[in-house]
Formats: structure tokens, sequence, C-alpha cells
């Protein structure tokens, strides 16, 4: 007789295609069959692949060697689906998921009939699946491809994840598969774009904090035009990569179609850091705080390309010293809202030297001016 407990593990990759007694039935004849020249396991192994059960392997054992695997994992991310020409003139289509499990992390990638699942509405973000599909090396890592010999099943049953969110002080240009969890300082604008193909683009920068400090993060297309979110909300961003700008010489995140940014119900603490002014060192970027000492009036000029734009000047001081500050564009205008003795905060706006090698601030698109104290 077929002990139940010797072949438990193996029946619970069924997800209850059988009942519990049928499979032990299934199990003592297939020992029977084999005469006794395998264990009880062994044929519960080979009762589940007649049933059609593959043997799922966990995300952190996949490997470009391993060729087609089967793992159950949840959704945590879900992106666009693409369209593209193949040289036979058929259209193709292709989705991004990122799923995980109690290992890591990974891209699966949907092509055509898989990814009518995503657009139906059929695969939502925190369901668990069951995925079967082909294992390769992507340009950021392994991947998995689901296509025609490949195939998705609903798993009934919740996967826990172990992504653990990195601090923003721990972010380092080139990393990949990024989650972090801050809370929105600045949402930033939505910006339009030609690309080479003609199409039109979307992007937009927000700016996130935690007790550790703050980042930009890029967000492109779908997720530029409606965030869903606010300045002061808590969010979380799934699968993203980080960057050097090399600008403003900091490491900031995109987040493309195959990564994702929700709402998050953890709490983050984020305070602004101002830079006494005293301290402020050239090519970089600083927050500073203090009182107008200083207006100019505004000025217009021409760009190279033809375009007109404006610029002021104003001062700013603090306990430590005073410092020119140029307010380019439509900063330009707030001259006309202060008066000397305003209290005001200038966010990240970029040192430089300036006339007779004095260190100046330029305050430009990527800077938040906020008046404390008209």
């Amino acid at each position: 007789m077929v002990s139940f407990e010797e072949i438990e593990e193996v029946y619970k990759k069924l997800e209850g295609k059988l009942k519990p007694d049928e499979f032990k039935a299934k199990v003592e004849e297939k020992v029977t069959m084999m005469n006794g020249l395998c264990d009880s396991k062994t044929a519960a192994l080979l009762v589940a692949n007649e049933l059609g059960v593959d043997e799922a392997i966990k995300i952190r054992d996949m490997a470009p060697d391993k060729g087609n695997v089967v793992f159950i994992a949840k959704v945590i991310s879900i992106g666009d689906i693409r369209e593209f020409s193949r040289d036979n003139d058929t259209v193709g289509r292709v989705v991004n998921l990122t799923l995980a499990d109690d290992t890591g992390s990974i891209k699966a990638a949907l092509w055509d009939e898989a990814s009518d699942l995503v657009k139906i509405g059929d695969i939502k973000a925190g369901q668990s699946l069951k995925v079967k599909g082909y294992i390769k090396e992507g340009q950021r890592g392994l991947e998995v491809n689901v296509g025609r010999g490949g195939s998705i099943e609903h798993v009934n049953k919740d996967v826990s994840v172990n992504l653990k969110p990195l601090k923003i002080s721990e972010i380092k240009p080139g990393m990949n598969g990024l989650n972090i969890i801050g809370k929105v300082v600045d949402l930033g604008t939505v910006k339009t774009f030609q690309r080479k193909d003609g199409t039109t683009g979307k992007v937009r920068t927000i700016t996130l904090g935690d007790q550790t400090g703050k980042i930009r993060v890029t967000l492109w297309d779908a997720k530029a035009d409606a965030p869903g979110f606010k300045a002061g909300d808590t969010v979380e961003v799934m699968n993203a990569y980080s960057r050097e700008n090399t600008f403003s010489n900091q490491t900031e995140i995109q987040l493309g179609s195959g990564g994702s940014i929700v709402l998050s119900s953890a709490a983050v603490e984020y305070y602004e850091t101002l830079t006494p002014i005293a301290d402020i060192g050239i090519n970089s970027a600083y927050s500073v705080g203090g009182f107008v000492s200083g207006i100019d009036e505004i000025r217009e000029f021409e760009r190279q390309d033809g375009t007109k734009s404006k610029v002021s000047n104003i001062y700013v001081s603090d306990d430590t010293g005073r410092i020119k500050v140029a307010l380019w564009g439509e900063h330009a205008e707030l001259v006309n809202e202060l008066d000397i003795g305003s209290e005001v905060r200038i966010i990240d706006a970029y040192a430089k030297s300036g006339r007779n090698e004095e260190v100046e601030l330029s305050a430009g698109a990527r800077t938040r001016i906020q008046v404390v104290r008209k």
C-alpha cells in the first residue's frame, strides 16, 4: 500500500485535478504495473506527468541551459502591448510581465496569442500563474518567452514573493530589476516628443524621497500621461532600472513598459535637506532656504535656435552667506511676486561658477521654488 504522506508533495502540484483518493489509487496502480521497479514517489511523478503536470522550478534555479521551464509565480507588473511587423508582412504582438516567487523575479515576454490574455484583461497584477516557456539570456538578464509552444494557466493559490525594496541611498547606476518605495515629492509635468518613426511619445519625470534621500524617476508614455497619484502620496516602483545623468552627475531611475508604479500603504518619511549657502560647491545640484536679499528685473533673450525666453536674478541669504540665483524661463516671473525679505526655498538648483568666479545657482526646468512667506 502507498502512504499518502509519501506522495503528498507531488499531489499538491496537481492543483486540484484529482481528489486525493483518486490520485493515490492511480499511484498504486502505477507501482503495480512497474512491478516494483519504482518507489511510490517516482510513480507519483509519472502519474502527474501523464496528467499534464510538469515539474515546476523556482525562479532562482533558472538558467539559460534549462530550455523549456515551468514555474508558478505572481504577476508583479504588466507592460504595454506592442505591435511590430515581421519579415513576412504579418503583424506580431508582445507584452512584458514581471513575475516573482519567494526566490526572485523575472521578465516574461508573451507573444501573439499569449499577449491577448493581457488585452482582454484575463491577466492582471497580483494574480498567480503557472507559466510554461523558454528561458534565455535577454538584454537585462534572464527572461522567459511564452509563445506558440508555451502556456499560461491561472493558479488558485497565493504565491508569496520576496522583493525587498531598496532604500534610495542604495541605488547606483546600472542596476536592473529595481524595487523602491518612496513619497512623491514632485509630480513633474508631461512632455511630448517625436520618435524616429514619427509617432508621438510622452514623458514625465517625478521625484521620490525616503528617509535616505531623493531620486528622479522618469515615466514613459501611458505611465506619464495618467500616473494615478499626486504629490505627497506614497508609491511603489517595481522592475525599474537606473542610470547616471551625465549633466547633473546624479543617479536616476527609468521606468519603461516592463515596470510598474502603484500606490502604496507603506509609511515613508521624507524631509528636504537644505545646504547652508557657505557650503555650496560647483557642478552639483543643491537645495537652499533663506530670505530674498536682492531682486533684479526680468530680461528677455533669444536662444541659438531662434526661440525667445527670459531670465531674472534674485539673491538669497541665510545665516552663512549670500548667493545669486538665476531664474530661467517660467521661474523668471517669480520676481513679480517677491519682495525683499520674502522667505523662499530653492530645490535642486545647479551650482556653477559665475562672474568673478563666485558660486551662483541656476534654477531651470529641474528646479522647484517654494515661496514660504511673501
